[in-house]
């Protein structure tokens, strides 16, 4: 029997470790949805799947839970080892199977299976625990003696407060057993998963990222582990001493041992959280970039990299490895900018990118503050240069405030912007675009967009019906927009799907055009960018190349023939709007290098 001196009861430290596992269960649960989110993309898809497996596991394994020895408490001991070396692991698998050479011959479907298979693996773990605490509690209720007199007053108030609610609604009685041996490691269950969802959305994801997360919680179920073992262990713990330990004297030595070396090595990741961060992160990116082109063309090497609170940064060198000629920049390397997997910016296309977007749409206008312009996004301040260069009033706004400043005194960014962000016409709101629209009054001659691909359905409100509409009714009279776009030659079903959204937002008239740059300096002009002009209605002026920068005069044969036409309309394909999203407009596959030779689609 426990003596009263003893500052923790049985059944107090087994409610606590209840509460413990189901954090990091649920947790677990979160970390492997985002992962598979940023893997596959589609949030809602990702999500919906694993809470799906996550719980069908969780009953799969407290059905076999049953065939557990219920004298023997070391199950629950090791239930949280193999949690705490199964979630790391099952976290590796999965960023292996989307950067490893050989994986890219597993055919998609056993991918997609494979990569869920942790999912399912920790569910039924988990599965396990709530079984194995039950039956536990349920064999103290009685054995130990009453707790401290603080906790019994806390214990009663909450009791008497639950009894008079409860008995308003239902038959009630205070008099079940069950009511102590079920219903509180229940609650310390649930409890677990709010704290859990809590702990995860506002300390672990924001404050040391995704992938430390998975190695935190790791070590909350070796605690859980070792917790259990002090409390219950028939060795002598000091203040824990009691007559009738179970662990130690039945479970093997080398499984304690384990448990030790795995808190050891967490708690070392723990504390080193960035470092760990940035060496799997560049694993994962760097052969995520790889993939992207012909196999074994192009080696990566990440520079450096951080995260706001909004998208990851990172900046890198892109090497020709290829046996060809290097068709898609002069040197044999170049430094890129990536905004989580979207690319930003590369220094062979910067350039010839830029001036499409602004130079060639700003002909058609006259160049003078009297022009107004919305910039959206556009946080590297490079649009910002060119529309400068142009003297119109430009108001611009995008969502990263701390990116925005990173990049002003970026070595990269900066050789570009040559100080943009200090241009007096220029009026910075860093705030949600749609914040923005709903709030302004002011109408625009040209609205810019400068922004990321759709990579995920994080970003399909910007490519959605809604967005388009609240555009058009900031348009002046004479008004357009302005947007690079993927090809409908390598990515149709996103095309189909963006541009009978944007129709239905009420932009009839479009008119589309190139980007020109020699780009590997072999002294031919190369299709860069693909962009499109956006107009409700016909009547909007046209390019006027000898208006232009320099840029739009040295293509003038390019650019003096593209017209307005109307938009076109795809049958049987689903607009994109935010209620009602098409998941198609998301774009995850790489672009076909024997289709589409030597455009890069900027921000995919």
């Amino acid at each position: 029997m426990l003596s009263n001196s003893s500052p923790l009861s049985k059944q107090a430290v087994l409610h606590a470790t209840a509460l413990i596992v189901a954090l990091c269960s649920f947790a677990y649960e979160l970390v492997y949805s985002e992962l598979l989110t940023v893997m596959y993309g589609g949030t809602v898809t990702q999500y919906g799947l694993t809470i799906g497996l996550f719980f069908s596991s969780l009953g799969i394994g407290s059905y076999l839970a049953q065939h557990f020895d219920d004298t023997e408490h070391s199950n629950f001991f090791r239930t949280e080892i193999y949690l705490a070396f199964a979630a790391p692991l099952g976290f590796l698998l999965i960023l292996w199977l989307n950067t490893a050479e050989l994986a890219q011959i597993i055919p998609n479907g056993i991918l997609q299976v494979l990569a869920r298979l942790p999912v399912v693996v920790i569910g039924v773990l988990s599965g396990f625990e709530l079984p194995l605490l039950l039956s536990m509690v349920k064999e103290e209720y009685g054995n130990d003696a009453p707790s401290q007199k603080w906790l019994d007053r806390l214990g009663n108030a909450g009791e008497a407060i639950g009894y008079s609610i409860i008995s308003l609604l239902f038959h009630s009685s205070r008099e079940s057993e069950e009511y102590d041996t079920y219903s509180t490691v229940l609650t310390m269950d649930y409890l677990g998963g709010l704290a859990g969802a809590l702990i995860y959305v506002f300390v672990l994801y924001p404050e040391i990222g995704l992938i430390p997360s998975v190695f935190v919680l790791a070590l909350l179920n070796c605690v859980a582990a070792l917790l259990f073992t002090i409390r219950f262990s028939d060795q002598p713990w000091g203040l824990f001493k009691t007559e009738d330990r179970v662990i130690m004297t039945h479970e093997a030595a080398s499984i304690f041992i384990v448990c030790l070396l795995l808190t050891s090595v967490y708690a070392g990741v723990a504390l080193q959280h960035q470092a760990v961060n940035n060496e799997l992160t560049e694993y994962y990116m760097e052969g995520l970039i790889e993939k992207e082109y012909p196999q074994d063309t192009i080696e990566t090497d990440i520079t450096s990299q951080f995260t706001t609170n909004h998208q990851q940064v990172i900046q890198y060198e892109r090497t020709w490895k290829g046996d060809s000629e290097n068709q898609m920049f002069a040197t044999e390397s170049e430094t890129c900018m990536r905004l989580d997997s979207a690319i930003q910016l590369c220094e062979s296309w910067s350039e010839s990118y830029h001036s499409g977007l602004v130079d060639v749409p700003l002909s058609m206008y006259e160049n003078s503050t009297e022009t107004d312009v919305l910039l959206v996004g556009g946080g590297d301040w490079i649009a910002a240069k060119n529309l400068r260069q142009h003297n119109v009033s430009v108001d611009q706004v995008d969502l990263d405030g701390e990116f925005m400043e990173h990049t002003k005194n970026n070595n990269f960014t900066a050789k570009y912007h040559d100080d943009a962000y200090e241009y007096e016409h220029l009026t910075t709101h860093q705030q949600d675009i749609y914040a923005y629209l709903q709030q302004t009054d002011k109408t625009y001659d040209v609205i810019l967009l400068d922004l990321p691909g759709a990579k995920s359905d994080d970003l399909l409100n910007l490519y959605s019906v809604e967005f388009y509409t609240m555009l058009n009714e900031q348009l002046s009279d004479d008004g357009i927009v302005v947007t690079w776009g993927y090809s409908e030659y390598a990515y149709a079903e996103h095309h189909k799907a963006y541009i009978n959204s944007v129709h239905e937002a009420g932009f009839e008239q479009q008119q589309t055009y190139w980007a020109y740059d020699d780009f590997n300096r072999d002294g031919s002009m190369q299709l860069g960018e693909r962009f499109f002009i956006f107009a409700p209605d016909e009547g909007r002026p046209e390019i006027t190349p000898q208006n232009g920068s320099a840029y739009v005069q040295n293509h003038s044969n390019q650019y003096e023939d593209v017209s307005w036409e109307d938009t076109p309309q795809y049958t049987g394909v689903e607009v994109n709007s935010v209620f009602h999203p098409n998941y198609e407009i998301i774009v995850n596959d790489r672009i076909d290098p024997d289709n589409f030779p030597n455009t890069e689609d900027e921000d995919s």
